[in-house]
């Protein structure tokens, strides 16, 4: 009886410790993913590959733009794929990613230059992205994009 308890002890001392160390490993495995789904989604909408942005975005997605309209999954699909805007650089840079169990925060910064009904347009923006994973998923839920004051 006192081998087994012995053995239990010692096996229950040398799990103990591993357990954080496993979950900061995870952690930092789904911090990676998210920084590369985020980098998927902006050459995705960059190239308009509508199929890839939306299984990259949840039904229930919304995004907030710089002049404050908000769009639907089905409206930002729409408007990422008008024929009339050619976008030439999207690229983001600063990238913060939070876990919190299975929704992650993403902060950072992007720069978007290109054409939009034969007009130049360039943005200078901060961003704040949250992604969830449900049924083993991760989906963006929301999005926000401002410009900051200078």
């Amino acid at each position: 009886m006192r081998i087994l308890l012995a053995s239990a002890l010692t096996l229950s001392l040398l799990a103990g410790p591993s357990s954080p160390v496993a979950a900061q490993d995870k952690e930092k495995s789904d911090a990676d993913y998210i920084r590369s789904m985020e980098l998927k989604w902006t050459e995705s909408y960059k190239q308009r590959q509508v199929a890839m942005l939306s299984t990259l975005l949840a039904d229930d997605f919304v995004i907030t733009v710089e002049d404050g309209k908000t769009y639907s999954k089905t409206g930002y699909i729409s408007h990422s794929a008008e024929p009339g805007t050619k976008v030439e650089v999207a690229e983001m840079s600063d990238l913060k990613v939070r876990m919190h169990g299975n929704t992650a925060i993403v902060t950072g910064a992007y720069h978007e230059r290109g054409e939009s009904g034969g007009k130049r347009y360039e943005y200078h923006d901060r961003f704040t992205d949250v992604w969830m994973k449900t049924g083993g998923k991760w989906q963006v839920v929301a999005s926000h994009y401002s410009v900051p004051v200078k």
